[in-house]
């Protein structure tokens, strides 16, 4: 264990008692959000981030000590195991190393090798390959010759026989070209070569119009190449578009395995020579490639997965936009455009279908229908979905609002996922008499009002912001935005009397089925009071509540410290904090009293305080925020969407014109930003900043608002760029 403390602890730059203390909370059954946030003491502070990075390196840590203790065990039982090996196993740091110390010793299928051991060939390699006899070898490769001595039976099995001393000879060799090719020394110098100056070489396998062309005739450095291409050329090589070969220096890498093996000019030279030739080309190269080739994989694969959880984290935490009545329209052409109204609490009010784009184009029947659903339904916002028909019924909209007896404006909306919600198990559930096509609408509308309880209804691969999602391990993907979408639930907290049982369910401490038994309790003895009557609640027993207590809020309950996230643990050190500055808890709620509770919190000396109370100065910091902004909402403080009243075109568009856009999704290259033209326009990464900038996550998150000038308009292939340089 103190092994793995120091390698997290190095790799992590924080200190071992960090990853003691963490990894101890971890085993007993506490979750990252948790610890994150009421363990803050024994952690030093680690954020939900590095705990969760702290936890991966722990999984993988341990089984990689697990899989080192089965090969030295497996490797004992063949009665091989020496110092050396044990010494290599103990300093070796990935799977990869450990499965090519073990590569000699792993029980092997039928190979040219093995048969020749069967023939008793053994003897007669190790004399080649210590280059020491001075007899010709054809002669001693004679007394091999074993066709007369084996019995008839024998003899109709090939792989016995061995009829002539070339045959003898080949034997030997294939066996030690096996016993190069499984030398972990030479593998991982020769890895070393591939990553340091081997090329990644890609040429068009069919010569056809794709979205690959760039790599019709490519090569870059192994070393250098970028995750995003290393995606792009696995999906085009999938789609058959590109052939890929990664190119080495070959001379280099037997010239290697020669200075090793060949003991100065002797009768076994050249025949060694061809060997560790056969061994590379046959056996080494093929081998490496593929492991090569699934190592940039792998690291590509996780990159694009930590790009799209922070962009679905960003996403999930957008701003709510709280109070509003909103009208989500669902744009289509043939099948027409699905209308659904929700007030400020999201209850449905009315549902329609209008048809103002193609074919039908009754653009003065819809107009009339929404404008009388403006004014019955009292509606502030609309909430225009960006799917097919997206720009159309933008266009529709910022005119049919002009002539509406209210100001109203309108907000384009990701529309990713909501035909999987609309049709999920979850929306049936929901809404079992309105129609598939109209929940589409309603979410839409919701996703304005409160991101975050819509958004945990879909399944976050299909949330839609990131690169190559589909194309990475959609295990890792799965597990990676669970954690995100936990993240996020738990930082801003949760309505126990309203939340749904998906919103429920992402609760720290809390699966599918408690979320079920909670809203199950709610609707059976009515809203929950406070916060121990959840144990109450069927399979919610007292470890649960720990996870869960502080995410859980209860608005208009019997204690008002139950607003906050507040820990009951800290109920007693927070009303003694109160006290001791002449407050209660029942102040919490009194407007007035507030501003001078705000004044008196923000004058307490911490430390000293912490001492008094006998808690960290971590929680007492935390403690003082809740009490200051009670019932708070963290994402309050993100960026507003835009709202719009005016719909622009491309061709409104002029190369240097300033605009104010929202960044909808973050890659690898730059960003995508809507500027409410139909396509988002690209800031590459060249174009974000003045300064040298090695990741654009540094600097800009998912719905963002920023400044952007218009540099280049590609009308033909509908494309802008922008630049943040304004």
């Amino acid at each position: 264990m103190e092994k793995i403390i120091k390698i997290i602890s190095e790799e992590l730059g924080i200190k071992p008692y960090q990853v003691e203390n963490t990894i101890k909370l971890i085993d007993e059954g506490n979750t990252i959000p948790f610890i994150a946030r009421y363990r803050k003491e024994a952690t030093g502070g680690l954020s939900d981030e590095i705990l969760r990075e702290l936890g991966e390196r722990l999984t993988y840590l341990r089984n990689l000590e697990k899989r080192k203790e089965e090969i030295v065990k497996s490797i004992d039982e063949q009665g091989k195991l020496t110092d050396e090996i044990l010494k290599s196993v103990a300093i070796a740091k990935t799977l990869a190393e450990v499965e090519d110390i073990y590569r000699p010793y792993k029980q092997k299928k039928k190979t040219r090798a093995t048969v020749a051991k069967a023939k008793g060939l053994e003897p007669l390699a190790k004399i080649i390959i210590d280059q020491e006899e001075k007899k010709p070898i054809s002669e001693i490769a004679k007394l091999y010759i074993n066709v007369d001595k084996l019995s008839s039976e024998d003899k109709e099995n090939k792989d016995k026989v061995v009829n002539n001393e070339e045959e003898a000879i080949q034997g030997a060799l294939d066996i030690i070209a096996e016993d190069i090719s499984d030398n972990p020394e030479y593998r991982k110098q020769i890895k070393k070569i591939c990553y340091r100056e081997g090329l990644i070489i890609t040429k068009a396998s069919k010569e056809e119009k794709s979205n690959y062309e760039m790599y019709y005739d490519y090569s870059e450095a192994i070393s250098k190449i970028p995750s995003h291409r290393i995606l792009a050329i696995n999906r085009g090589e999938k789609e058959e578009f590109l052939k890929v070969k990664l190119e080495k220096n070959e001379n280099k890498i037997l010239e290697l395995i020669q200075k090793d093996i060949l003991k100065g000019e002797n009768q076994f030279t050249e025949m060694l020579k061809l060997t560790i030739e056969d061994s590379f080309k046959r056996l080494i190269e093929p081998s490496i490639d593929r492991e090569i080739r699934t190592d940039l994989t792998e690291k590509a694969e996780e990159k694009a997965i930590k790009v799209f959880g922070q962009n679905s984290k960003q996403l999930l935490l957008g701003a709510p936009i709280k109070g509003k009545t909103v009208m989500g329209f669902d744009p289509a052409y043939r099948t027409g455009c699905k209308i659904a109204v929700i007030d400020e609490t999201g209850k449905v009010l009315d549902y329609t279908t209008v048809y103002p784009t193609e074919p039908q184009n009754d653009v003065e029947g819809a107009k009339k229908e929404l404008l009388k659903l403006i004014e019955k339904d009292k509606i502030d916002m609309i909430a225009i979905g960006n799917g097919t028909a997206s720009r159309e019924s933008e266009m529709f909209v910022s005119d049919m609002i002009k002539e509406a007896n209210r100001e109203i404006h309108y907000v384009i909306v990701s529309e990713a996922g909501a035909s999987v919600y609309s049709a999920s198990k979850l929306a049936t559930e929901e809404y079992p008499d309105i129609n598939v096509s109209i929940r589409g609408a309603i979410s839409i509308a919701r996703r304005l009002q409160d991101p975050l309880a819509e958004l945990v209804k879909i399944d976050p691969k299909a949330i839609g912001v990131g690169q190559y999602q589909h194309d990475v391990n959609q295990k890792k993907l799965a597990e990676s935005l669970a954690g995100v979408v936990e993240g996020a639930v738990n930082k801003v907290g949760v309505d126990v009397n309203t939340a749904t049982p998906s919103l429920l369910s992402y609760v720290s401490g809390i699966n599918s089925t408690i979320a079920k038994n909670i809203v199950k309790y709610r609707d059976e003895n009515g809203k929950l009071k406070n916060r121990k009557e959840l144990l109450k609640v069927p399979k919610l027993g007292k470890s649960a509540f720990e996870q869960c207590a502080g995410f859980l809020r209860i608005i208009d309950g019997d204690n008002p410290l139950e607003i906050t996230a507040v820990h009951p643990e800290s109920y007693e050190a927070t009303e003694k904090l109160l006290s001791n500055i002449g407050f209660n808890k029942n102040d919490l709620k009194d407007k007035d009293k507030l501003t001078d509770l705000r004044t008196k919190l923000k004058e307490i000396d911490v430390e000293k305080t912490a001492k008094e109370l006998q808690i960290g100065d971590m929680t007492l910091k935390d403690i003082i925020d809740e009490l200051i902004r009670p019932g708070r909402d963290p994402r309050e403080d993100m960026p507003k969407p835009i709202l719009r009243s005016d719909v622009l075109k491309l061709e409104d568009l002029k190369e240097g014109m300033i605009l104010t856009g929202t960044i909808r999704n973050v890659i690898d290259f730059g960003a995508f930003v809507d500027i409410g033209v139909k396509h988002d326009g690209l800031v590459h990464i060249s174009e974000m900043s003045d300064k040298y900038i090695k990741n654009p996550s540094d600097i800009v998150s998912v719905g963002d608002i920023v400044k952007v000038k218009v540099i280049k308009i590609d009308m033909e292939r509908q494309k802008v760029g922008l630049s943040m340089k304004v």
